[in-house]
C-alpha cells in the first residue's frame, strides 16, 4: 500500500486560531506529519485530525477533497478514513 498522503488539501490559509481553513492543521502539526515515517503513525495522525475537525467544526468540505486526493493516487479511502 502506498504511504498515507498528507491531510493537507492545498488551501493553506491559517485563520481559525492558527488552524488552516482547509484541513484544520496548525503549522506545527503540518511539520509533525512530515516527520512521521511509519505509515501506521501517518494513518493515526489522519484519524486524530478527523476528530479535531469534528470538534472545531466548519471542516465538512475536507473529507471530499481528501478522498479526491486519495483517488488520484489510487489509494482506497477505506484504508485510511
Amino acid at each position: 500500500m502506498p504511504k498515507t498522503p498528507s491531510p493537507c488539501i492545498d488551501v493553506c490559509k491559517f485563520k481559525r486560531q492558527g488552524h488552516c481553513i482547509g484541513c484544520s492543521m496548525t503549522k506545527a502539526q503540518k511539520s509533525m506529519f512530515k516527520a512521521l515515517k511509519k505509515d501506521a503513525h501517518r494513518a493515526g495522525f489522519v484519524t486524530m485530525l478527523i476528530a479535531q475537525q469534528a470538534r472545531l467544526g466548519k471542516y465538512k468540505h475536507w473529507e471530499q477533497a481528501y478522498r479526491k486526493k486519495l483517488a488520484k493516487r489510487k489509494i482506497a479511502a477505506k484504508d485510511i478514513l
